[in-house]
């Protein structure tokens, strides 16, 4: 059982769940506004993305398995523990199940349209993990980019759908706030694929890949990273002051220096000292744990905000 999960990533499956749960049921429950989809269809709607997000690790495990073998032996599971047909026959289900669902719930809000974004995302994990994963940065941006439509796919099927004239300023105020979310993912995201990026760099370069830390060297890798970083210090810290620093929200702006600012600051400096793989994977859960702590401070902005009604 410990491989299937494995294969599927099953942590990064939980870290999609809570968010899409938490800005649900920690958010837009605890505003004054109507919701298009019921509890029982949200659920859906996050089974189907982990679906998708289950499929794309599973297609990728099956391209990448001789970069895992020699990065990765220990995480290795394909082509060591699950054959690669079977692998194959498990992204196919995954796939289906996501799509189909997102069909469902496209024609429920009455945007069938809405059902060519799940083919999209699943075509645009299949093909990241074929061809475009050797592409320098295309690759990363990519990954990036699906992980924030996890975000906005709450924005399309939840709010979109009973917006109207009357109380288009209000939810147009709530989907802002995902977008806002949705970018500091995309960001955190991109640092993640591209530390990922450095870590694997012995194993990609001998599979003949040709990522940035592979075509720039660990070091100049490295200052690109830190660069980066500096984008979401600076966003959390005009966020903080422009919306809680002069506000009654005491706790909110406690919580977001300590468990967004802190920790990207301590990234940025440990990001000049590592050289070993166990370092950059260190500085990789780091990251993790930031997107993790992100998402939970739109439930304590929230509770903040109430108490202070």
């Amino acid at each position: 059982m410990i491989n299937y999960l494995k294969l599927i990533r099953y942590r990064h499956l939980l870290l999609i769940a809570f968010m899409q749960l938490i800005f649900r049921y920690g958010f837009l429950k605890l505003q004054n506004i109507p919701l298009s989809l019921a509890d029982w269809q949200y659920i859906l709607l996050v089974f189907s993305t982990i679906c998708l997000a289950a499929g794309g690790a599973i297609i990728n495990a099956i391209f990448q398995q001789d970069s895992d073998a020699e990065n990765k032996p220990k995480f290795q599971v394909v082509g060591k523990f699950v054959s690669e047909n079977l692998a194959y026959n498990l992204y196919i289900a995954f796939t289906f199940i996501g799509v189909s669902i997102g069909f469902y719930l496209s024609n429920v809000i009455q945007k069938p349209n809405f059902a060519i974004l799940f083919i999209l995302i699943a075509s645009t994990l299949y093909f990241y993990a074929s061809s475009m994963k050797n592409s320098i940065l295309v690759g990363n941006i990519i990954i990036a980019f699906v992980s924030s439509i996890y975000l906005l796919i709450i924005g399309l099927f939840d709010l979109l759908p009973v917006t109207f004239d009357v109380n288009q300023t209000v939810m147009g105020i709530n989907f802002s706030i995902l977008i806002d979310y949705a970018i500091f993912t995309f960001i955190i995201s991109l640092l993640i694929e591209l530390v990922s990026d450095i870590e694997n760099i012995e194993g990609d370069k001998s599979q003949g890949l040709n990522t940035l830390a592979i075509a720039l060297g660990i070091d100049k890798a490295k200052k690109v990273v830190y660069i980066l970083s500096l984008i979401p210090i600076f966003c959390v810290f005009y966020y903080l002051k422009v919306y809680l620093f002069d506000t009654k929200l005491l706790y909110s702006l406690i919580y977001g220096i300590l468990f967004t600012i802190l920790p990207l600051i301590y990234f940025s400096i440990k990001l000049f000292k590592a050289n070993e793989p166990k370092e950059f994977r260190h500085l990789y859960m780091i990251l993790k744990w930031i997107l993790f702590f992100a998402y939970l401070s739109i439930l304590v902005i929230s509770l903040n905000i109430r108490h202070n009604a």
